[in-house]
């Protein structure tokens, strides 16, 4: 058992609950987003980004891995900040665009 911390853009929900159900269902346990502010249209203020920017930094120190969600290899400024600071802890990482996750996992 592994803990696994999603990482990536919010604008891609779906993404993050099939990869959040596949890691689960091999017995890791998830950390994921709290909310999906691009997907689900919430608009936060600049001291909101930077907390919940810090928080999912914390989330990468207690995992022993990343996971990002990368849909079609975009990946953006805040998630490449956080892919480094989990290369500098030495945390495992790995990628959605490498064809892991079942896309029929939800179905």
């Amino acid at each position: 058992m592994k803990v696994i911390t999603l990482c990536g853009s919010t604008k891609f929900k779906e993404q993050f609950e099939q990869t959040n159900a596949f890691l689960t269902l091999q017995g890791n346990i998830v950390i994921s987003l709290g909310f999906f502010e691009q997907s689900e249209g919430f608009e936060i203020t600049e001291e909101q980004a930077e907390l919940l920017g810090n928080l999912h930094l914390r989330k990468i120190d207690i995992s022993d891995e990343i996971f990002v969600i990368d849909v079609n290899g975009y990946i953006g400024h805040s998630t490449r900040k956080e892919i480094e600071y989990a290369r500098e802890k030495g945390k495992k990482i790995r990628y959605y665009s490498h064809g892991e996750i079942p896309k029929d996992i939800l179905e």
